[in-house]
């Protein structure tokens, strides 16, 4: 079973003219420098014959010698900070961390590239309590290629990485006093990123012009949101955070770019790719939609003084909530690790390797944007208007909800024109994503009251009081009443001729 650690370190160059580390002591609140001694480190880092992995910033390898040895899978977090993934060390690449790999990986087999032979010398910074806060090794690094002839690369280099739960503000202290002895942070961000790029093979990513035509900034975007979905895919097997939110986000603002800038895309080629990204978003959201649920009835219970909880409510909403969770998680996987989902990958590559451009894409991005953004506001302001026009129910219910579908496609048109139009386009996003807010609310609402009266139901026909959930559903009621009359003016603000005309200027 794989684990995880989260690594905060820094690297520097250790250049001749500095032939030893300074001493720490007493730097950044290490009263005691305790040397470790020298470890031989072997490691092996795995890729695919075109360096996707590295291209990427990540690091899988399989490492003997240390008291870590076993394979390693390192994803970025930030600068200096990574996630490292280990996994008992065996023969070939385990299938949970070659799982994590496939967005990026497909169907391409991963295959030692690089050798990386180490000599680390390890002092340990400690406070005078002897716990520890960092280490610091000098690397004495050979490199050999492995996949293209046999380049070698020799060098010496320092790091230091933090201890669990020590401050960060030490690094700081330390990488002062490494810099004031001729120390300079490293260029490269790996020891990996360093071997390839002495041996030849520098793995960086692909350079891209600036975008200045229509199509070029369609295409950025595409780009981006599609890098998303591929980094998602990771973070969503490995279950962090909104992490499923953010991968159909990602699909969503395709499929609403492919729609939104028709004009200058070949409807044959985009299509088919839009119809399976809204499979994807359609699969992602099982499990979503009653995450967010969940998690508002459970907080609109808490926020009840004991008096008004009748019957077993925690437990009744337990219950529904395992009835509804049962195997979303599996079934989420099984997506990942569907053919079609990888199919669907391949076609977002193809898409963006020849990319389906029509002749109006060649227009000027200031002048062709804007009027894209407009039609899809007039769409919205359509929608708007007729639920506004509608009394109270479900009628309007469904007719706001439609009305907020068109909100969303209108914000991430204007975020999408963001590079090329500016503060105008900003502040047109920050208006449909008012408009969207109240919206998603509202609907929020229905949904919540639709299961309160789910849970009414149940508790009633297993001879508890309906009490509470009657009570739920009539503030959700109560919720969505002051949404809707509020609705008018959040729109005032997002229709005015103002904020429309800023677009075309």
């Amino acid at each position: 079973m794989a684990d995880t650690k989260r690594e905060i370190e820094r690297k520097y160059e250790l250049p001749e003219c500095a032939a030893v580390v300074p001493d720490l002591t007493g730097t950044g609140g290490a009263s005691v420098v305790l040397p470790r001694g020298v470890t031989e480190l072997d490691a092996v880092h795995y890729d695919t014959a075109d360096l996707r992995l590295a291209r990427a910033s990540l690091t899988l390898r399989r490492r003997t010698g240390g008291d870590d040895a076993g394979w390693h899978l390192k994803f970025p977090v930030a600068t200096g900070i990574r996630d490292e993934i280990r996994a008992p060390l065996g023969d070939t690449v385990p299938a949970e961390l070659a799982a994590l790999l496939r967005s990026r990986t497909r169907d391409a087999e991963l295959l030692p590239v690089v050798r990386l032979r180490t000599s680390r010398d390890v002092r340990r910074l400690c406070d005078a309590r002897n716990t520890p806060l960092a280490e610091v090794s000098v690397d004495a690094v050979r490199a050999q290629r492995l996949d293209e002839g046999s380049a070698t690369a020799v060098w010496t280099e320092v790091e230091v990485e933090l201890a669990d739960g020590a401050d960060p503000a030490l690094l700081d202290a330390v990488e002062k006093k490494l810099r004031r002895a001729g120390l300079r942070p490293a260029s490269a961000a790996s020891k990996l990123d360093r071997a390839l790029t002495e041996t030849g093979a520098r793995a960086t990513p692909r350079e891209e012009r600036p975008p200045s035509t229509a199509g070029d900034h369609v295409l950025a975007y595409l780009r981006a949101q599609v890098a998303a979905v591929v980094a998602q895919d990771p973070a969503v097997r490995r279950d962090l955070p909104d992490s499923v939110h953010r991968m159909r986000v990602a699909s969503r603002r395709l499929r609403s770019a492919f729609r939104t800038y028709r004009a200058f895309l070949d409807r044959t080629v985009t299509d088919p790719v839009a119809a399976e990204l809204k499979w994807l978003a359609a699969e992602l959201g099982v499990d979503r939609d009653h995450e967010v649920l969940s998690a508002r009835l459970r907080t609109r219970i808490d926020a009840l003084p004991d008096t008004l909880l009748l019957g077993p409510v925690s437990a009744r909403l337990q219950t529904w909530n395992a009835e509804r969770w049962a195997g979303s998680r599996e079934r989420t996987l099984a997506v990942l690790d569907s053919e079609r989902y990888l199919a669907l990958l391949d076609a977002l590559d193809a898409l963006l390797a020849d990319p389906p451009l029509r002749r109006r894409a060649a227009s000027p991005a200031r002048q062709a944007l804007p009027g894209r953004i407009l039609k899809i506001h007039g769409r919205l302001a359509d929608r708007v208007d007729h639920a506004l026009a509608l009394p109270p129910g479900p009628e309007r219910d469904i007719a706001l909800h439609s009305a907020r579908k068109a909100a969303k496609r209108a914000r991430y048109a204007a975020e999408a024109a963001r590079p090329a139009l500016g503060r105008p386009a900003e502040r047109f996003a920050d208006r449909m994503k008012a408009v969207q807010s109240v919206l998603g609310d509202h609907q929020d609402s229905v949904m919540a009251r639709e299961a309160l009266r789910e849970l009414a139901v149940q508790a009633h026909a297993a001879g508890e009081s309906a009490f509470t959930w009657g009570l739920l559903h009539g503030e959700e009621a109560a919720r969505a009443e002051r949404l809707e009359r509020r609705l008018p003016e959040v729109w005032a603000r997002a229709s005015a001729r103002k904020l429309r005309t800023a677009l075309t200027r």
